[in-house]
């Protein structure tokens, strides 16, 4: 069975799914990032579907992930541009990114490299320091909106990997 929702779900990963998980999504918010603002230019560069691309600008306008305001002199016109919300997904792209290039069997298309020196970014991870870390190195623990199943699913994990009580 599809499933619509995440909400139900008492997980991170699963609410920010519901808000920008469908696949044009990011790509919509890479374009913004890009300076893409108007529909037509939207459609255009990604070669969307009119009424596909209307569904998922109105759905990132509802999470607050863009804003969508009249073009300056006209009524008709509208541009869409990132929230502060929007624009932290920055890290999440540019990771997605390196995935890509990494994984996906291609080369590169673009780099990103750092303005004032024309130097590449390190790849986006988990670092202590300069130190980086990989999924051996950290352990989850409840957070605060942690739920009683959350609880003891975390805790069990962390006794079987590793030997904690």
């Amino acid at each position: 069975m599809y499933r619509k929702t995440f909400e139900g779900m008492n997980c991170s990963i699963a609410r920010a799914l519901d808000q920008v998980g469908e696949w044009w999504s990011l790509l919509i918010v890479r374009e913004c990032s890009l300076g893409t603002s108007r529909f037509d230019d939207f459609q255009r560069r990604l070669g969307i579907a009119r009424n596909v691309l209307t569904v998922r600008l109105n759905s990132l306008v509802e999470h607050g992930v863009l804003e969508k305001k009249p073009v300056e002199g006209s009524e008709r016109l509208f541009e869409y541009r990132l929230t502060e919300k929007g624009e932290a997904l920055y890290p999440v792209l540019i990771a997605l990114m390196q995935w890509g290039d990494q994984w996906s069997g291609h080369a590169a298309p673009v780099q990103v490299v750092e303005h004032r020196s024309g130097k590449p970014v390190d790849p986006v991870g988990l670092r202590i320091g300069a130190r980086v870390l990989t999924r051996h190195d950290v352990r989850l623990e409840p957070g605060p909106g942690a739920s009683r199943e959350t609880i003891a699913a975390v805790n069990a994990r962390n006794r079987l990997v590793f030997g904690e009580e």
